[in-house]
């Protein structure tokens, strides 16, 4: 699938975690292209241009309502699950049996096919949906610009704590993932496949600190953190598996698994990658105390 795939016009996406950062994102990119959306949230909170649902991964009876006439599915996991195929399997076989044909999950660069947490919804994915995606992005950019550990502690403290050393990320733009997820639910063909999503250049977590101290004027830098000292930080404000897994990801970042760049956002939008330059001088200067 190319940027030069026509969409299709019809159909209502459901899209799960439609406040969120990718799902914010992608629920406002179809309603500007003129699709049809169903926003769902635990409040269902209203969105402007989509029809408000309420949903709750852990609340049953708020599924047949979200899915009413949908036929495609923006997939965000329960945050901080730390067995996400326990929670959304139930959901997934009732969408496929409500008439949802084509899904689209958010996953992540760092999990395979079948490997932990969202892996095994990837590798079921294919066996529940006619059409599908799994988006793979790398670590967004906007973890440093948002509500995220990393943003915080740059706002509060001007540092960024990593068990990554002096490992390399391709940090990518969640409004670029959206635009992904966009084609992926829309286009007359759906990609069938994972794509992993990066931004154009791999970066340090010094190099983040650098951008973000030019951007603002104000010193940040990066504090190396241990596998263990990140891991024992992340439990006080998640359960102990899911903590020791993200601490996991740092460690495989200090050793080069993230280190690459992909061509994914260019070929399937037409356009290059934002830039973490780019974003920081478009955000950053929007966050409190900067």
């Amino acid at each position: 699938m190319t940027a030069t795939a026509t969409c299709t016009t019809t159909g209502t996406t459901l899209v799960i975690g439609a406040t969120g950062t990718t799902g914010g994102r992608t629920t406002a990119q179809l309603v500007a292209a003129g699709h049809r959306v169903n926003a769902a949230s635990r409040r269902a909170t209203p969105v402007p241009g989509a029809v408000p649902v309420r949903f709750d991964w852990y609340d049953p009876s708020t599924f047949g309502d979200a899915l009413a006439g949908a036929d495609r599915l923006y997939l965000v996991p329960p945050v901080g699950e730390p067995e996400p195929a326990t929670v959304m399997l139930p959901f997934l076989r009732q969408a496929g049996t409500a008439g949802v044909h084509r899904a689209v999950l958010l996953s992540s660069s760092a999990i395979a096919e079948g490997g932990p947490a969202v892996g095994e919804v990837h590798r079921a994915l294919p066996d529940l949906f006619d059409q599908w995606a799994v988006l793979r992005p790398s670590w967004f950019m906007q973890n440093f610009t948002g509500t995220h550990t990393h943003a915080r502690s740059i706002r509060d403290d001007g540092v960024i704590l990593t068990a990554a050393g002096t490992g390399r990320v391709g940090f990518v733009d969640a409004d670029d993932i959206a635009a992904v997820a966009v084609r992926a639910l829309t286009d007359d063909r759906a990609p069938d496949t994972d794509l992993v999503l990066t931004g154009p250049e791999a970066l340090s977590h010094d190099d983040i600190a650098t951008i973000v101290t030019e951007v603002t004027g104000r010193p940040v830098a990066h504090r190396p953190l241990t596998y263990e000292q990140l891991r024992d930080r992340l439990v006080a404000q998640m359960p102990p598996a899911f903590a020791a897994m993200l601490a996991g990801m740092d460690r495989a970042i200090a050793d080069g698994a993230e280190d690459r760049t992909t061509d994914t956002v260019q070929r399937l939008t037409g356009r290059s990658p934002n830039s973490f330059r780019t974003v920081a001088e478009q955000e950053l200067l929007r966050m409190p105390r900067l």
